[in-house]
């Protein structure tokens, strides 16, 4: 039997940096779905402050995982 895996696409966001946004939001898909294979991170994206200064960096990532 072959196997079918399906791909979402998410946004997360993190103060700390883009591996927190990253692991945030892989976290809180794998509530609701389960056998997460692996995620391509798409864009990433920096908010500023009006001095220039990083307020929150974003993702945005496909994931993988198995149809079953």
């Amino acid at each position: 039997m072959a196997t079918v895996t399906k791909v979402i696409e998410v946004s997360s966001s993190s103060k700390k940096g883009i591996e927190d946004a990253v692991q945030g939001g892989l976290k809180k898909v794998a509530k609701t779905v389960k056998g997460i294979k692996g995620a391509w991170v798409n864009d990433i994206k920096v908010i500023t402050n009006e001095d220039g200064s990083v307020a929150e960096w974003r993702v945005n990532m496909r994931v993988s995982f198995v149809v079953t």
